[in-house]
């Protein structure tokens, strides 16, 4: 009989090796027993799945994949990504594939290969030869996986793509090049002419507040810490966590209002921020004030580092907001940072 494989269906990598709190672990499984498929599914499907690309708690699985599974005598990684350090696309190619490619960069530099895209050219036959010669294929299996490559290049430009990575791009006994599994990302900037695409997102693995942030044009992710952040400009952001790390601290979120915010915008950003449980926040209006002073010493060094940011309100209410985010409370291993507000009317 025929192998059958069985994935669940959640957007996070790392699913081989992750686990449910069922018990069941690895989100992908092969079998022969037809019965056995359905026992496996009942062990995922309702489950949350935990990978080292999701939280602790894991993302739950309402879909799980079942297919034939196909034999591959050899695997690759091939994808197909933007690198602003070249201003364009990039192809990026191991003869070591069906791993963690960011395990073979550490490893193994030298198996990772970089053909430059000229975004006037394209990609060359030359330089899909050239990959297709570095990931191992030979003879006729090349020329399949030169043309595989540029039909991948062709699918990047027509969807609008930020990646398009393919692991394991590898071939059958039977001598066939195949895409066996791929992840894309898509230029959100291309929501307009991309309508089909986008009305496939599923939104529903997203945390709630993530949801609630896009309602209102915020960029929100959720982490694992108890400081809140709140910071216009996602260079900033960035570098707000860096700095709470390097003093011991941990960061709930990363939260960018981003350019042109409006006071409406402001408003829901403290609601989401004083909402969090992981805050432990008990103060969720505005305008609290705390001094740093009464803090203790080793939060008084955090609190002064923790975030500092002003910028202009386009309202017709308020022109400008001053944000200065503070700790209010220590309430056991939780510390408590919220954002007092200075509202400045024109």
């Amino acid at each position: 009989a025929k192998e059958i494989v069985l994935k669940a269906q959640i957007l996070a990598g790392g699913r081989g090796k992750g686990v449910f709190n069922s018990g069941l672990k690895g989100g992908v499984h092969l079998t022969k027993d037809p019965k056995v498929v359905g026992q496996l599914a009942k062990q995922m499907i309702g489950y949350n799945l935990a990978t080292k690309q999701t939280s602790k708690e894991g993302v739950k699985v309402n879909k799980v994949m079942v297919a034939e599974a196909l034999d591959i005598s050899r695997e690759t990684y091939l994808a197909i990504l933007m690198d602003r350090s070249c201003n364009g696309p990039v192809l990026v190619g191991s003869p070591q594939g069906g791993v963690d490619i960011e395990e073979v960069a550490a490893s193994n530099p030298e198996l990772i290969f970089k053909e430059q895209i000229d975004i006037f050219e394209g990609i060359k036959d030359s330089q899909a030869q050239r990959m297709a010669e570095n990931l191992g294929f030979v003879g006729p299996l090349r020329n399949q996986a030169a043309d595989q490559i540029r039909k991948l290049y062709n699918l990047f430009l027509k969807i609008d793509a930020t990646q398009v990575e393919v692991n394991p791009f590898g071939e059958t006994p039977e001598g066939q090049v195949v895409c066996f599994d791929a992840k894309i990302n898509f230029d959100d900037n291309a929501e307009f002419r991309q309508k089909d695409i986008f009305a496939l997102d599923d939104k529903s693995e997203n945390e709630p507040m993530e949801n609630e942030a896009a309602r209102y044009d915020l960029k929100y992710i959720g982490l694992d810490g108890n400081i809140a952040c709140f910071v216009n400009g996602a260079g900033l952001a960035m570098a707000t966590c860096d700095i709470i790390f390097l003093n011991g601290g941990k960061p709930a979120n990363f939260l960018d209002l981003g350019g042109g915010v409006k006071e409406a915008q402001v408003y829901q950003a403290f609601k989401l921020l004083t909402s969090d449980p992981k805050t432990g926040n008990r103060h969720p209006e505005l305008g609290l004030r705390a001094s740093v002073a009464n803090l203790p010493k080793a939060q008084r060094k955090l609190a002064l580092v923790v975030l500092s940011v002003s910028f202009l309100v386009v309202s017709e209410t308020w022109t400008s907001v001053d944000v200065t985010a503070i700790y209010l409370q220590e309430k056991g291993p939780s510390v408590t940072a919220c954002a007092t507000s200075q509202l400045m009317k024109g």
